[in-house]
Formats: C-alpha cells, structure tokens, sequence
C-alpha cells in the first residue's frame, strides 16, 4: 500500500516526507485555502519535497472550463495529478484529458458505480470518501470491498485511493481490503507507528541498559 499526506501544510509535508516512506500528496482547495498561501505556489513546494503524484483539484464546474484549468495544472510539474469531481462534467472533462496523457484523480466519489465510470473514463485514480460515509451511518469499507471486487473482476488498472481517512484502524482496514493507496492526514501518519506498549517497552529497556552500564 502507498501512502500519501492529504495536506497542504508544507511542514507537515517535510516531517513525514523524512521518514523515508510518503509515496505522494493529496490536496484540495479548502486545504489550501488553510494554508493562506497561492495555490501554484504551494503545489511548486511540495513537488520539490516528494517525488510522487502530487493531486492538484480544479475549482471550476463545466468540462471545457475542467479541460482548460487541468490542462494548466498537469504544466506546472510532471508529478501534478489533476483532480476532477465525480459528476458528469467530471466524466466528460476526465476523458478528454486522459486522452492527453494527463493523469486524473476523481474525488468525492462515495458508490462503486461512480468508481467505475470515472474508471471507464480514464482516470488513473479515484478516491472514494469512507470517513464521510461513517459519518451518516454508512460503512465505508463496504466501498472499498465493491470497487475492488469490480476493478479485480475487469482488470481495471485504476488505483483505488482511499480517502477521508479519520484514523489508523481505517488505514489497516484499507490495507485489508486491497485499496492501493491510502491519503490522510499528518496525524493519522503519526498515528500508524504510536503504540503506548512500545513506548513501555523501550523506557523498560532503556532504564536497565543504564543499570547494566554501572
């Protein structure tokens, strides 16, 4: 499994880019709006610091308007993925910029039959929200299990990035369920190592070590 940072925090990125294993970054306009910096200038910063797909979301609605603005997005590195929402002006801009050799990252999508159109329409990813399922009292690693079961059925070569990921266990259960990819945020990274009976153990083993030193 990949793991990307769902951020648009440039130290968040740093940190967790030096433990040696962030695969790529996943952004969106309320996160960089959090950021309060330029939007083109954030993307520039973090393709310096990960050499992995970096997800850059169009802010605009209609397919020839999505054409134009991912067209401009996917210049502004060779790492930038463009993301596109999952509505139909999303399906007809994902094909036509596909078809470019532009990579497309279709989000917000919460049903394997919206997984499996944006796949037919070329997208090299897409991101079902599971966090945003629970909270309306719907499983979302039941979408994770469909759209692996459909892409696995069809050899569909779509990653499966699953995101709105709220806490480890949901990290290990899309392990589990054979998504590709899981985007979180850096406390959910910090999270995946921490257990208090590590931290137990290794201050028991620090505390005698100094005593076998004397």
């Amino acid at each position: 499994m990949k793991f990307f940072l769902d951020t648009a925090m440039i130290d968040e990125i740093k940190a967790a880019n030096e433990w040696g294993i962030l695969d790529g970054v996943t952004t969106n306009p309320s996160l960089v709006y959090k950021s309060g910096r330029p939007f083109k200038d954030v993307l520039l910063d973090i393709c310096k610091i990960v050499d992995g797909p970096i997800s850059a979301e169009v802010t605009t609605l209609t397919a020839p308007e999505m054409v134009k603005q991912g067209t401009e997005l996917a210049k502004i590195h060779k790492n930038i993925v463009v993301k596109l929402p999952t509505t139909v002006e999303g399906v007809k801009a994902c094909k036509q910029l596909s078809e470019k050799g532009i990579k497309i990252n279709s989000t917000l999508i919460f049903s394997a039959s919206q997984a499996l159109v944006m796949a037919k329409a070329g997208a090299s990813y897409v991101s079902p929200f599971i966090g945003r399922l629970d909270d309306v009292s719907e499983d979302g690693m039941v979408l994770i299990d469909d759209i692996r079961d459909i892409f696995d059925n069809y050899e569909i070569k779509t990653e499966i990035l699953a995101a709105s990921i709220r806490h480890p266990m949901h990290v290990v259960e899309c392990a589990k369920a054979g998504a590709d990819i899981a985007t979180m945020p850096y406390s959910v990274f910090q999270q995946l190592i921490k257990h208090p009976l590590t931290d137990v153990g290794l201050k028991k083993f620090m505390e005698d070590w100094e005593k076998a030193k004397h």
